[in-house]
């Protein structure tokens, strides 16, 4: 059993959201991973071993599985090509199943995954009213070219878009209540979010159900974003295209995200990003 600790979604030698990674000829009992995702002590840790010509992968938070993470998949891809080499890697999760892609760039690994299928919905007002409380929101910090919404891809989140870069720099909010509707709504972040061209976005995602204020790099969020762009018919990837997010700025971990979508309703969406090992 091979541990490590990689950051995903780095900027060069810098950022990124570190995640641990575990490759072991087979899975660790679930009470083995949950202890050793505790100690590690990364919002998330991926575990994998080979399932025939796939690799079967569990994600555990320091406090409980996870049904997918994007960052701790992208270092799990990075992991796969050190070990196995460049190529295609296919993953059965607990809930489906996804893809992730390793090559080397510049001497550092990068990888792309291909996310769950993606649905989107208007957020609900009763819901919108609570985080709109919670983050000292008014409807009218709110850019309305991207509306508030709830977006999956593999795990869920609300999504609310800020009219001025600085609304995004100032986020705060009181983390046990918004731990506790999380909880509550089945959230697994929310992302806050500022429109800074057709096809780039600053981000910030709350994350009290996992523990820490915020994470650096959310590759779930930005899949979930990715099916929520296409569901609107964003003008700019109408047919398909790609699109980045700039996200942990604001807490001096900065990170990039560079999403690709088909075009297609409820269809899988590409994230991919650069990685960096973490010295233990």
């Amino acid at each position: 059993m091979t541990l490590q600790r990689i950051s995903a979604f780095c900027l060069g030698q810098t950022g990124g959201n570190p995640a641990g990674v575990v490759i072991a000829d087979t899975l660790p009992s679930p009470q083995q991973m949950q202890s050793i995702a505790r100690e590690v002590g990364y919002s998330e840790t991926a575990f994998a071993a080979p399932d025939g010509d796939a690799w079967q992968v569990r994600y555990f938070s320091p406090e409980a599985e996870v049904a997918f993470c994007g960052h701790a998949t992208i270092a799990l891809g990075a992991a796969l090509g050190q070990h196995r080499g460049a190529g295609h890697f296919r993953l059965t999760l607990a809930q489906g199943s996804i893809t992730v892609d390793a090559h080397l760039a510049e001497g550092h690994w990068q990888a792309s995954l291909r996310s769950p299928p993606t649905w989107s919905r208007p957020l609900a007002r009763d819901l919108l009213s609570r985080l709109t409380d919670l983050f000292g929101l008014t409807t009218a910090d709110l850019d309305p070219t991207l509306p508030p919404l709830l977006a999956h891809a593999g795990v869920q989140h609300a999504i609310l878009t800020l009219q001025e870069r600085s609304q995004l720099s100032a986020m705060a909010y009181p983390f046990e209540a918004l731990r506790d509707l999380m909880q509550a709504e089945g959230l697994t972040t929310v992302s806050l979010l500022h429109i800074t061209s057709d096809l780039a976005f600053a981000a910030r995602n709350a994350f009290a159900i996992g523990g820490v204020v915020e994470d650096p790099a959310t590759g779930a969020a930005a899949a979930a974003l990715g099916g929520a762009l296409v569901d609107l018919g964003w003008p700019a990837l109408v047919g398909g295209g790609r699109f980045t997010i700039r996200q942990g700025e604001d807490m001096d971990q900065p990170s990039l995200l560079e999403v690709a979508v088909s075009g297609l309703p409820h269809a899988p969406v590409q994230v991919s990003g650069a990685t960096r090992l973490i010295d233990d």
